[in-house]
């Protein structure tokens, strides 16, 4: 670790990369110096909420929270270091993938933002994954347009260009409408070999008659996809001041291009060579593998996307993954200050989280069930969700067992994926890293998830610091692009980096195939829960 006074060096020379990503629960700034050390960071909470039956977030949000976390860095900045932060390096952004955001001609947002919650998309999603023989997952920014063409959305003739939420900030503050193509490759499928989009796809797409009928072509609407290392654009005037209102932070500043969170996930965790992969755990959680070829059919568990260098990747994606869960532990915490006591996240998420994997915990959770769905969720067929806790009356009912439980079911939508790619598709792992604020406990969801997956997982030291440090490094990256991503993550950003592998249980393993036995079978009871729970209660 360099000490303060290189540190603000590095800052007065402007040897500087910020990462800012925008995830679903907040959106987090990370600013690290040349030997990608982490000087400070900026954190700003939101959620999700529907307009209209959709999953939405406000615009002006986007806004609020990016200068927030920006204001937040600078501000720590200019208190640990004495230096107001007038210039960086280099900057990038990224973002949940997928989502829908469409503009006119005069770049005016057409409808609210439809988030990568959003299920749907259903009829889209067939009738362009049996038109390419290639999955277009629900959420995929195609499938978002390609719905409001079939329900004849009165926007859809004034689309002139559509995006991301990443693609849409760095388009506002540089005047660029890119797209790293690890975000573009889940807007519209890409070819591996040219780096750009599937062409016969997209010819395929515009003849379909109801969009033949449309004032535009696909080609004019997408953003330029960009692998990594590529400069993007230059921070403008206007982009200065939409980032910094303060008016300190001048312009000038090179862009990456921006990442989606898979993307930003991979690099964080040294999963860009082929048969390396990872767990990027948050309000969703996918596994991303790092392919070797194509996959032999169409899998509609298995989305095809690209590693920031544009190599291709299956990805194994469930929408839901710790809101309900932290919505439990949130329980636990008023609970305890009934009882006055005031404990910290660590602490209360550590305690908690042991209980797992404690002596008194059953290794299938003792017949306990729970269902983590707060949405819909394409690998289990739900169209919407109801989050469950389900047990039998002869379970063995526990704080222990209702933990495992809850980790349990939180990691199984992810699997379902996960199993076709390694037990119908024969993809073989070298490497598989998990990476997210859960794995800051140490030893329990990396457990949990060795035994959903029966295979090592690996926590590195930096698991926790999370995309907006990945998206920083990809920012700094662009210093480095005589070398390949690859590369330059092995041998400048990891060589030394500390690591903790743990290795499945046969107990745990043997435990959790049980625990997901019963998790399917007992579907049709998260189904009928849709059907007759108002999202309202």
């Amino acid at each position: 670790m360099a000490d303060s006074k290189a540190i603000a060096q590095a800052i007065r020379d402007g040897r500087t990369s910020l990462g800012i990503e925008f995830g679903s629960t907040r959106i987090k700034a990370v600013l690290i110096d040349d030997e990608r050390n982490t000087i400070t960071t900026g954190d700003y909470g939101w959620q999700s909420h529907l307009v209209d039956g959709l999953w939405s977030y406000d615009v002006d949000k986007i806004w609020r929270g990016l200068q927030s976390v920006y204001a937040d860095v600078a501000d720590r900045v200019e208190a640990d270091y004495g230096l107001k932060l007038t210039r960086i390096g280099q900057i990038g952004f990224s973002a949940m993938m997928h989502g829908y955001l469409a503009f006119d001609a005069d770049g005016e947002l057409l409808v609210p933002f439809r988030t990568w919650q959003n299920t749907n998309t259903s009829e889209a999603h067939e009738k362009l994954s049996e038109l390419f023989q290639y999955n277009i997952p629900e959420r995929w920014s195609i499938a978002h347009l390609y719905q409001a063409v079939l329900d004849n959305e009165p926007h859809i003739g004034s689309v002139r260009y559509f995006t991301t939420l990443s693609g849409y900030v760095h388009w506002k503050l540089t005047g660029r409408k890119v797209l790293g193509i690890g975000d573009a490759s889940g807007m519209f499928p890409i070819d591996p070999n040219t780096k750009t989009y599937e062409q016969g796809f997209i010819e395929q797409f515009d003849a379909l008659p109801e969009v033949a009928a449309q004032p535009w072509k696909l080609n004019d609407l997408l953003p330029e996809p960009l692998v990594a290392g590529t400069p993007a654009g230059e921070l403008t005037p206007e982009g200065a001041a939409l980032l910094d209102p303060s008016g300190v932070l001048q312009p000038g500043t090179m862009l990456a291009p921006p990442e989606g969170d898979a993307g930003t996930g991979m690099v964080a965790t040294n999963s860009v060579r082929r048969r390396t992969g990872n767990v990027s755990a948050g309000t969703s959680i996918f596994a991303t593998v790092v392919l070797e070829h194509k996959l032999s059919k169409l899998r509609p568990e298995v989305d095809l996307v690209t590693t920031p260098a544009g190599d291709l990747a299956g990805m194994s994606h469930a929408n839901n993954f710790t809101a309900d869960l932290n919505g439990w532990v949130d329980l636990f915490r008023q609970f305890s200050q009934l009882n006055g006591r005031n404990v910290d996240d660590g602490t209360l998420y550590g305690e908690l989280f042991r209980a797992a994997i404690g002596e008194d915990a059953d290794p299938d959770a003792g017949g306990l069930l729970a269902y983590p769905f707060r949405t819909g969720e394409f690998l289990a067929g739900l169209a919407e969700g109801r989050p469950l806790f389900v047990r039998g009356p002869e379970a063995r009912f526990s704080l222990a067992n209702f933990m495992r439980a809850q980790l349990f079911g939180a990691f199984s939508p992810v699997t379902i994926g996960m199993n076709v790619m390694t037990e119908d598709e024969g993809v073989e792992i070298d490497s598989l890293v998990g990476h997210g604020g859960i794995f800051a406990t140490p030893v329990v969801a990396q457990r949990i998830l060795a035994a959903a997956f029966n295979t090592p997982i690996r926590v590195m030291t930096t698991a926790s610091e999370g995309g907006a440090w990945g998206m920083a490094v990809l920012a700094d990256y662009l210093r480095h692009a005589d070398l390949t991503l690859a590369d330059y993550l092995d041998d400048v950003v990891f060589a030394g980096v500390e690591s903790v592998t743990e290795a499945p249980r046969p107990d745990d393993v043997d435990g959790f195939q049980r625990f997901f036995a019963r998790f399917v079978k007992a579907l049709p009871v998260e189904r009928s829960a849709v059907e007759h729970v108002e999202i309202g209660g």
